[in-house]
């Protein structure tokens, strides 16, 4: 009995020892050749409200649908904007001959018509001196032919022609010269005014359609035909399928084997058999108290520095805050880690 429990001791101890050794030999090399990290699938999101406040006519795009960079997702009234865009953009026209008849200058048939004013009053001159030098004549040489009155009546139609005459050199010099500098410069300042009126009421009516800003998914739909919209309320949040990344979380212990640009494998408890490849894309610099959702195996009472893992999801299979194991291999060098790989 005795020699019986001796073996039976030993064989116990020597299995317990076989296994102790292969659980060692396994966690050794697992640890030497390969870390894993557990985290989340994250990515970015859009809120997208308009930007102005206006009734919404038509909201285009569902939940769920996949929209691309440039893609009208909904259109506001614009019932009231047009009429105003059409009012300015005539008013701009307008302005714009102007500009165009002061840079041009008075047309010859213009000046030929002052000049021709000025020759009209020039002969009227003469005829009104004539005029009042045979008046002053006949008084001075017959007495009472000519009253005093006739002669001060042919003084004030001489001095009169005299003034149309300079009246009419002044309308010729006016026309030669052209307009103003002034005047010029003003009507350039308003055609700019106008046009910048112009573009301002022209972004408005482009505002009126809300564009995707890039290819993403639906993720809500806030709001419906015939609401206000307004800057503060968004009508779409999208979700950016284009980068998506691992949250994961490295202890001390490990941080100095993570390199930005290792590459790396993902993996998902939906798609065990289908690993996604991806790279380290950033490294936080600064430690923080393991977070709640993270999942380790290890004690959750440490420091941990974030990592971002990006993912290559040509499937489109990751969604938002599914768990995902990172596996890294601590056999790369860092002549094999690439180079331009990192965060987009």
């Amino acid at each position: 009995m005795k020699r019986t429990l001796v073996i039976v001791t030993v064989l116990v101890i020597a299995a317990g020892g076989a296994a102790w050794l292969t659980w060692w030999l396994t966690y050794h090399n697992k640890t030497v050749d390969q870390l894993d990290l557990h985290g989340n699938v994250d990515l970015r999101q859009v809120d997208l409200p308009f930007n102005d406040s206006e009734r919404i006519a038509a909201v285009l795009v569902e939940e769920g649908d996949q929209v691309h960079k440039g893609q009208v997702l909904a259109r506001l009234d614009t019932s009231r904007l047009e009429p105003q865009v059409a009012q300015i953009e005539a008013q701009t026209a307008a302005q714009r001959a102007v500009v165009e008849r002061f840079h041009n200058g008075n047309r010859p048939e213009e000046i030929a018509q002052a000049r021709a004013n000025l020759e009209s009053a020039r002969a009227d001159a003469v005829n009104a001196r004539q005029q009042y030098q045979r008046f002053v004549n006949l008084m001075r040489s017959s007495q009472g032919a000519v009253s005093q009155q006739d002669v001060d009546s042919a003084k004030a139609a001489l001095d009169v022609a005299d003034a149309k005459v300079a009246v009419n050199q002044k309308s010729l010099e006016l026309e030669v010269a052209g307009p103003r500098k002034e005047d010029v410069a003003q009507a350039e300042a308003q055609l700019r005014a106008d046009n910048a009126q112009v573009a301002f009421l022209r972004q408005e009516l482009a505002d009126a359609q809300l564009l995707a800003p890039c290819d993403a998914v639906v993720r809500t739909r806030l709001m419906e035909p015939g609401e206000m919209a307004s800057p503060q309320t968004p009508v779409y949040s999208l979700a950016i399928t284009d980068p998506k990344w691992i949250r994961a979380y490295v202890d001390e212990p490990n941080l100095g084997k993570v390199r930005p640009g290792m590459v790396a494998t993902v993996t998902t408890d939906s798609f065990p058999d289908r690993p996604l490849d991806g790279w380290v894309g950033f490294i936080s610099p600064m430690a923080e108290f393991t977070p709640k959702d993270v999942q380790t195996e290890e004690l959750r009472t440490s420091l941990v520095y974030e990592i971002r893992v990006f993912v290559k999801d040509p499937g489109n299979e990751l969604r938002l805050g599914m768990p995902a194991t990172v596996h890294l291999s601590l056999k790369q060098s860092a002549s094999q880690t690439p180079t331009t790989q990192g965060s987009p």
